[in-house]
């Protein structure tokens, strides 16, 4: 393990990859993402929830026009409302400049938003956001090929909360956000137990590969976006 911040380390194999697009924030932080709480209020959350649960017109996540293999992932993609997609801009738009200093960036153009819904048994597998990945014959990670260079920053808003046991549709059990290659002192990978209102921001390129763990019981629903930077 080779240490990134002061209490995040990653794996030793990513130093032996060929990584194009390979950048980590301050190493002084005291994590190489952040963790924003309460960036929109409990009602909102549940409105958002609630919308995305009366959205019929719902379609299953897809690749450049193409329905994504379901033994890599299964999400849904859900309609944001004019009044909701106000609210997360106003939102965004104050966080920019905190978000812009932890990761020595200036943000520039910004994707559409994606909701994403994950009903039990929904997940989504190991993936680097701006960069394929290339195996060997052994199925072993080796390298990444970038396939999408301007996403350099990648925001996570969640709607809904974990929890051990679920018992409404603003939560859910399993469905962890988990980072593939990053792990505290004691080798236990980072994964993270979010809240509703709660925003995840990283980087976009392999060093922070993730996955959504299975969703055991409840909801699951994140406005996923991703962002350019210089």
């Amino acid at each position: 393990m080779h240490q990134i911040s002061q209490y995040v380390y990653a794996n030793d194999a990513l130093l032996s990859m060929e990584i194009p697009t390979k950048r980590l924030p301050n190493p002084y932080h005291d994590f190489p993402y952040m963790v924003i709480k309460g960036v929109l209020p409990p009602h909102v959350c549940r409105d958002m929830t609630a919308s995305a649960r009366e959205d019929h017109d719902a379609i299953q996540a897809q690749l450049r026009g193409k329905a994504l293999d379901t033994s890599i992932r299964k999400t849904d993609i859900h309609t944001l409302l004019p009044q909701h997609q106000a609210l997360y801009e106003k939102a965004f738009t104050l966080l920019r400049p905190t978000m812009e200093r932890f990761f020595n960036l200036s943000l520039g153009t910004s994707t559409k938003v994606q909701v994403l819904g994950y009903e039990s048994g929904s997940f989504y597998a190991q993936h680097s956001d701006d960069s394929s990945e290339l195996r060997d014959h052994f199925g072993k990670v080796i390298g990444y090929r970038a396939v999408a260079p301007e996403r350099k920053l990648t925001t996570v808003l969640f709607t809904t909360s974990y929890t051990p046991n679920p018992t409404d549709h603003d939560h859910f059990n399993g469905g962890e956000l988990l980072f593939n290659y990053l792990c505290d002192e004691k080798g236990n990978t980072i994964t993270l137990r979010p809240e509703a209102g709660d925003m995840v921001v990283f980087l976009s390129n392999p060093y922070f590969s993730h996955e959504v763990l299975p969703v055991k019981k409840g909801f699951r629903l994140s406005l996923v976006q991703w962002h350019d930077g210089f």
